[in-house]
């Protein structure tokens, strides 16, 4: 979600005659877009923040913008106090504040004026229809083979180890027709796939009366000329519905890779961080998602040492990732957020070396789980998209989200092709061009 709020400030500033550049002391304009889902991600904010701040001294002029998940959307009166040399600061998914800023007022309002119209986001969402360039900046247009598009902002969920909420406020979801106006943009602009993003991507227009759900807006997606492949995330097992899945099953642009988070395994720490399911209604989810989806990758969320969990919970968790055998784990440790329930009622009381080693064994069981999953691609033929060269090697994903990389002085961006698989290993696998045959002329 950051990619994207990203590419649409940078598009935005270049609309306002800036051009990029990756160097922060030759910057007039620096933007720090900030994560705050775990203390770490925070802490690495504030750092970069302060960083900046011999450059700001030894230029008065420099305009530093903090925008996303540390300024939140409920006003940022504390942090103008504690970041004085903060000249902006932004919530998530709007571009409007520093605008604002940097034009001086010259932008009034979006009745009375077309360029406000052009580069306001106004209820977080952009005007594609009167500028479908302003999705990509300069720099990217035409480079990207991959992109992410917002369909829903916020969420109203509130599990209680979650900050999301209190950061980017309620659900929202976008209106149909912004959402495939951009995706035609950034089809014009030479990407192949697009992921559509969600914090419960599965709740996709439940607030909007006589909307259309995930499912539909996926079948309508699918007739965009140009986008090759379609992904979305992250799901939530309770919305992940049975229409979803057969759109999924029968649209071909629509990729066989699902990421839904379980989490946990114990129904009680379930319970606690108020997800709303328990371990046999996730194991029957994935069973009934393998059925519907044959060859089908899934993804899963899980935390490790959540406040209250005990060992017998946490081998609940091992014994679910040890069974389901899923393509992929993202591993946690619990960060504490203030503002959240769990923060607020519940005692942080598992050590943080225990939540390594908890970390440690889900890690080491899911690199085992996934080198013998990868070990069935050996030898098989499947197809790749090309994202770009790595170390002269060729990076791409097949529809499972597998990580590929390729050996070809050819240049291969943007081109889905078939490859023979001639090595794997638990993160990525190495493969070779399939050749065509050479017809011959007698």
């Amino acid at each position: 979600m950051n990619v994207a709020d990203s590419q649409r400030v940078g598009s935005s500033l270049e609309h306002l005659g800036y051009t990029f550049t990756d160097k922060a002391e030759e910057a007039d304009v620096i933007v720090l877009n900030t994560c705050v889902v775990r203390q770490s991600a925070e802490d690495k904010a504030l750092g970069r923040l302060s960083s900046l701040l011999p450059l700001k001294r030894q230029n008065p002029n420099l305009v530093i913008n903090l925008m996303g998940c540390l300024v939140g959307v409920r006003g940022a009166e504390r942090m103008r106090e504690k970041l004085p040399y903060v000249d902006v600061f932004s919530p998530p998914s709007d571009p409007g504040p520093l605008v604002s800023y940097l034009t001086q007022g010259e932008i009034r309002s979006l009745e009375d004026s077309e360029t406000a119209r052009r580069f306001l986001m106004m209820d977080d969402e952009i005007s594609t229809e009167l500028n479908p360039s302003l999705i990509l900046p300069q720099h990217e247009r035409g480079q990207l083979v991959s992109a992410h598009v917002p369909v829903v902002y916020g969420c109203s969920h509130a599990c209680t180890f979650c900050i999301i909420p209190f950061r980017r406020g309620v659900e929202r979801s976008r209106p149909v027709g912004d959402i495939v106006a951009e995706i035609r943009s950034l089809a014009a602009q030479g990407v192949k796939e697009v992921t559509l993003l969600g914090q419960i991507v599965d709740r996709y227009g439940k607030d909007i009366p006589d909307g259309p759900n995930l499912a539909q807006l996926l079948r309508i997606v699918h007739e965009v000329e140009g986008i090759e492949r379609i992904r979305f995330l992250t799901s939530h097992p309770n919305y992940f519905t049975e229409d979803l899945m057969d759109a999924v099953a029968e649209l071909p642009k629509v990729m066989p890779h699902i990421e839904v988070p379980i989490q946990a395994g114990a129904d009680e720490v379930l319970a606690n961080m108020k997800r709303g399911y328990t371990q046999k209604d996730y194991r029957d989810l994935v069973d009934l998602i393998r059925k519907k989806i044959p060859h089908c990758s899934i993804a899963t969320d899980i935390i490790v040492g959540f406040p209250g969990e005990t060992d017998e919970q946490f081998m609940e968790t091992y014994r679910v990732l040890a069974d389901l055998k899923l393509d992929v784990a993202h591993l946690a440790r619990y960060s504490s957020r203030e503002g959240t329930v769990a923060t607020r009622r519940m005692e942080d009381n598992v050590t943080d070396e225990e939540k390594m080693r908890r970390f440690r064994l889900l890690e080491e069981l899911q690199e085992q789980i996934v080198a013998e999953i990868n070990q069935k691609y050996l030898g098989q033929t499947v197809e790749v998209l090309f994202e770009e060269k790595v170390k002269n090697r060729w990076k791409g994903r097949t529809p499972t989200n597998k990580l590929v990389f390729v050996e070809s002085d050819e240049d291969l961006k943007g081109k889905i092709l078939p490859v023979t698989v001639t090595w794997t290993g638990p993160w990525s696998m190495q493969a070779s061009l399939q050749r065509q045959p050479e017809l011959i002329t007698l």
